[in-house]
């Protein structure tokens, strides 16, 4: 890891401070550092605290799969971890737009529907959300999105494919991981050539992780930020197991890290 050769980035060089993580610049405009956060929130941040540790869980998960994700031909903005809680991403502008994938039904879909949580969704639910914090972030359809100009109707199209192909695979990583995915949200991003790129973070605060291993006729194990939000149990826990059963899959397979530099053509 190019750790060292990494400038410590200095306060004038923040150039986001989101719920989760800080965007730092670096001498290379086409590359930002992010750095996660052990901050916490739920409910559009109605709910605050912090889970300790989860900088650290959600970097090196998210730095995972991103690599794997790549291998699997999706183009993101992963360029390389640099530090516990630090890594390298191209420069991006993000797309004002929550991609969810629902696998099963919980959390605001069985509040919306009134469904029965952990009910099978086949084929996948896909949503947008407009990211707004002063609105809620409130679901969208793809007229709304064209009606606010968001992005494109070609862009909303490609999204969503995006979308559905990652779940696929992001539905065998987690798997391999003793995981079912239940439901999960992304952020994509445009490079200055206008390519969509996947963005943000894929981690225990993005995804709803289930554990099964008592049967399917018994409850789950929760093992994610629902662990927060629903005072479920003790998140720290939580989180650090999800960390641990990434790095036993990932280990045996010795995921390259890539290479700051051209972005390879998919």
């Amino acid at each position: 890891m190019p750790s060292s050769s990494t400038p410590t980035p200095s306060p004038q060089d923040l150039l986001y401070e989101g719920k989760a993580k800080c965007i730092y610049r670096t001498p290379d405009p086409q590359v930002y550092l992010c750095r996660y956060k052990d901050d916490a929130t739920a409910f559009n941040a109605q709910k605050r605290g912090s889970i300790a540790g989860k900088g650290e869980v959600n970097c090196t998960v998210s730095s995972h799969l991103f690599q794997y994700l790549g291998q699997q031909g999706i183009r993101t903005h992963f360029l390389a971890q640099t530090g516990p809680t630090e890594m390298l991403v191209r420069a991006v502008t993000i797309l004002p737009l929550e991609v969810v994938v629902r696998n099963r039904s919980a959390g605001s879909l069985c509040r919306r529907l009134g469904l029965e949580r952990g009910l099978p969704i086949d084929p996948p639910v896909l949503e947008f959300y407009y990211k707004n914090d002063a609105l809620g972030d409130p679901l969208v359809t793809p007229d709304h999105i064209r009606l606010l100009k968001l992005a494109t109707p070609e862009q909303v199209e490609q999204l969503g494919s995006l979308a559905l192909t990652i779940n696929r695979h992001l539905q065998v990583f987690w798997q391999t991981c003793h995981l079912e995915l239940v439901d999960f949200k992304l952020e994509f991003g445009l490079n200055p050539d206008g390519a969509i790129l996947l963005a943000d973070e894929i981690s225990p605060d993005t995804c709803r992780l289930w554990d099964w291993s008592g049967g399917q006729a018994s409850e789950p194990q929760v093992l994610d930020k629902d662990l927060f939000r629903f005072d479920l149990g003790d998140p720290v826990a939580g989180y650090q197991e999800v960390l641990q059963r990434v790095l036993q899959v990932v280990a045996p397979a010795k995921l390259s890290q890539p290479q700051v530099g051209p972005m390879p053509i998919h």
